[in-house]
């Protein structure tokens, strides 16, 4: 019998209060009377603040200002290459969601994953990026220690399976925002790469969100919101018994994950 994942979490007052909330900003945001031509920057500066605040969390040293730059004037920011591949690869990654989305099958599949990550990791082309073939250990800066440590190698396919399986399987019963609450938190928790799992999880979080009606016309992103707490991103991530995923993490209630995620 093939792997099944199971998220342990609870529905509380609070998170039930928020994606009531959610439910009442998706329909104002509906009915907003703008134009093609609005609209159109007001996505494109979406994507471009998603850029920024996303690569920024992993170290990106460009401002808000050169990102712009880069994306939409070509510019080139001297010194400051590997910031400028990583900008290029996550607004590639942004328009590989605007596809996915436009796509009107409704499985989300790991190829799409692994697609995304490579635009991610610098890819010009679509390219499937295959997962890691070794352990991975997620250390602190500075001191060394050991903050994580995720599943085996050969446990990561069968996972990533289950995982995906699971966001098919739950749309039509699991409200989409805590959908992709979970899918953020698990596709971290899986750390199924060497690098990049951090971005590809956001990509991937916008993915389901806008694939499954919650796009907001795309004038929304929540890599700022991350960005600007990030102590909190991290401690509401940290969750379980155990920095060693088959001992607590594997399988840790995450309601305070989500109540952090669905704020």
């Amino acid at each position: 019998m093939s792997l099944r994942y199971e998220p342990k979490y609870k529905i509380t007052d609070v998170i039930l209060k928020k994606l009531l909330e959610i439910e009442t900003i998706k329909e104002k945001v509906k009915a907003l009377p703008l134009t093609s031509k609005v609209l159109a920057s007001l996505r494109e500066s979406s994507k471009l603040f998603s850029t920024h605040y996303s690569t920024m969390i992993e170290g990106n040293r460009l401002t808000q200002k050169e990102v712009s730059e880069v994306i939409i004037q070509k510019k080139q920011i001297i010194g400051k290459e590997r910031d400028e591949k990583e900008i290029k690869g996550y607004y590639r990654a942004l328009d590989e969601v605007d596809k996915l989305v436009k796509d009107k099958k409704i499985s989300i599949k790991q190829e799409n994953i692994k697609i995304l990550h490579g635009y991610i990791m610098g890819s010009n082309k679509p390219t499937l990026i295959e997962y890691r073939t070794a352990q991975n250990v997620i250390k602190e800066l500075g001191s060394g220690a050991i903050v994580y440590l995720p599943p085996e190698a050969n446990d990561v396919p069968e996972l990533m399976q289950a995982f995906v399986n699971w966001i098919n399987e739950s749309r039509e019963t699991i409200s989409i925002p805590i959908i992709a609450a979970i899918a953020h938190y698990q596709f971290v928790t899986i750390h199924p790469y060497y690098d990049g799992n951090g971005r590809t999880a956001r990509v991937l979080t916008t993915l389901i969100l806008n694939k499954y009606g919650y796009e907001l016309k795309g004038i929304y992103n929540l890599e700022e919101y991350y960005a600007k707490d990030l102590q909190g991103y991290y401690d509401a991530m940290d969750i379980g018994n155990s920095h060693n995923y088959y001992f607590g993490r594997a399988t840790a209630e995450i309601t305070s994950w989500k109540d952090y995620y669905t704020v």
